[in-house]
């Protein structure tokens, strides 16, 4: 068993074991796999070992990965913030955006689209200067205009917790954005159905999931560092 095998494999248990605990069906959890930092070939050693839901953070990274793997049965998510300039190249590549968090980008995608656009609306829970995403109390007026576009859906809210050894404070980052995505799919909004969540990465998805993570978005830990002779 190569390292990549041996890294996705203890992925995978560590899920099922964090699933059983929690009382949640393994199916509901989807990794996605951030192949930002690696090369093509290195994403499809992935594919091949049974990961489909891959996530690119730039609009050259994604653009040139479609470009050389052309597997079908890919789920392709666009992770990072997009300009608003770079919308029209990225946008009808994606099953998914993970960075909704303005409404120029929304008007944009309403342009742009050619069909409706799964997306996660981006939220600042931690408050860091440091990070993209809507301030917790802005969130619901924001998806309610969202209405207005027609090519976009609101499938859920993503947030970043601060990279810190605190595991609490790292789980009221994630808790709060569970309740705050429970308060707007009980609005029952036809655009915005909202049930999903995009939180966690390598150093603190366990916890994501604990506190009901749908997606977490696994970097290194799951496909290495090429730069370190890792193969």
């Amino acid at each position: 068993m190569d390292a990549l095998q041996q890294r996705i494999q203890k992925i995978e248990e560590e899920i099922q074991t964090v699933c059983n605990r929690s009382g949640r069906n393994r199916q509901d959890v989807t990794i996605v796999a951030v192949t930002k930092q690696v090369s093509a070939k290195r994403t499809k050693e992935v594919i091949e070992l049974g990961i489909t839901d891959l996530g690119e953070n730039r609009p050259e990274g994604l653009l040139g990965k479609k470009e050389s793997i052309l597997s079908e049965g890919l789920t392709w998510h666009f992770i990072g913030n997009v300009q608003s300039r770079k919308v029209k190249d990225i946008i009808n590549q994606v099953d998914f955006l993970h960075s909704l968090d303005r409404m120029s980008l929304a008007k944009e995608i309403q342009k742009r689209a050619t069909s409706p656009v799964d997306c996660f609306v981006q939220v600042n829970v931690s408050g860091e200067e440091s990070k993209s995403g809507l301030q917790p109390e802005e969130v619901e007026e924001f998806i309610i205009r969202l209405a207005e576009y027609d090519k976009i859906r609101v499938v859920g809210l993503m947030t970043m917790a601060p990279f810190t050894q605190d595991e609490e404070w790292i789980r009221t980052i994630f808790r709060s954005l569970r309740e705050l995505r429970d308060r707007m799919a009980s609005k029952k909004l036809e655009h915005a159905p909202c049930t999903l969540l995009s939180m966690g990465m390598s150093n603190d998805y366990v916890i994501a999931i604990e506190e009901g993570a749908t997606h977490v978005r696994i970097g290194t830990a799951l496909v290495g560092t090429e730069s370190e002779g890792d193969e």
